[in-house]
């Protein structure tokens, strides 16, 4: 999607509000004893109160209105009777439509008593998406991102996983320009143009560096190869000539 006007723009913020409000909602909910189909009602009566409807349900079939991914699973977990714990690393994933418009957003939690490590990773999960999202610029290389993101992560000691990429967003849930690198891609050499609209979503790795099936005959589940624990947060964003604007904050 590219925003040429200013209906398109409140349209699109419209969605991203929603968004982040079942993001938040569910956070501030998560806690030992919880279930994971607990959790994605939450999001669910958030996107109803509002007209909103889930993303990935309606584009792809998907059983829940939200992706919630615990600790070996890093993407596209499904709601269910899992039951968190202490110590779990969660991550939140909400994409919804509204009026013809889609935006996405996520964020990684540690919960309760955990591993430093893990808090050490989810903060810095965040951070690295930052990065990326400070590349962000009409007319500057859309490898920027995956450049951005690659110095921080080698900085500090992490890993990127690299078959799980931004994409954009907006007249579907995977718009044009198609997937966008979150790791430094030499081959990547487009430009981000104004108004262009799209994820900044890095996967950050203890070790882990390539998304696989999860072996769980349900389509979606993803595990990490090596197996370590992995974060991800996103925001949509639209590129201007001042920078991001974030959609999803």
């Amino acid at each position: 999607m590219t925003i040429t006007s200013e209906e398109q723009l409140e349209a699109l913020k419209a969605i991203g509000k929603v968004c982040a409000e079942a993001r938040d909602k569910a956070a501030a909910a998560l806690k030992p004893g919880i279930t994971t189909a607990e959790l994605d009602a939450i999001v669910r009566g958030v996107l109803d109160a509002h007209g909103a409807r889930s993303a990935p349900e309606i584009t792809y079939g998907f059983p829940g209105a939200s992706c919630i991914s615990v600790n070996e699973v890093i993407a596209h977990g499904i709601p269910g009777d899992r039951v968190i714990r202490d110590g779990d690393l969660v991550n939140i994933d909400v994409s919804a439509e509204l009026n013809g418009v889609f935006a996405d957003t996520g964020a990684s939690f540690v919960v309760g008593e955990a591993d430093p490590r893990l808090v050490a990773l989810v903060r810095d999960g965040k951070r690295a998406m930052w990065a990326g999202i400070r590349a962000v610029k009409s007319g500057a290389a859309l490898a920027d991102i995956g450049d951005a993101i690659g110095v921080f992560a080698k900085k500090h000691r992490y890993t990127l996983v690299d078959n799980l990429a931004s994409h954009g967003v907006g007249e579907s849930l995977h718009d044009e320009p198609g997937e966008i690198p979150t790791w430094p891609d030499k081959s990547e050499r487009r430009k981000m143009h104004d108004g262009l609209v799209f994820t900044i979503e890095p996967f950050l790795s203890l070790g882990g560096r390539h998304a696989i099936d999860a072996g769980l005959d349900d389509g979606f589940t993803l595990h990490v190869e090596p197996s370590a624990p992995t974060v991800q947060f996103e925001h949509t964003v639209v590129a201007t000539r001042h920078g991001a604007l974030v959609i999803t904050a």
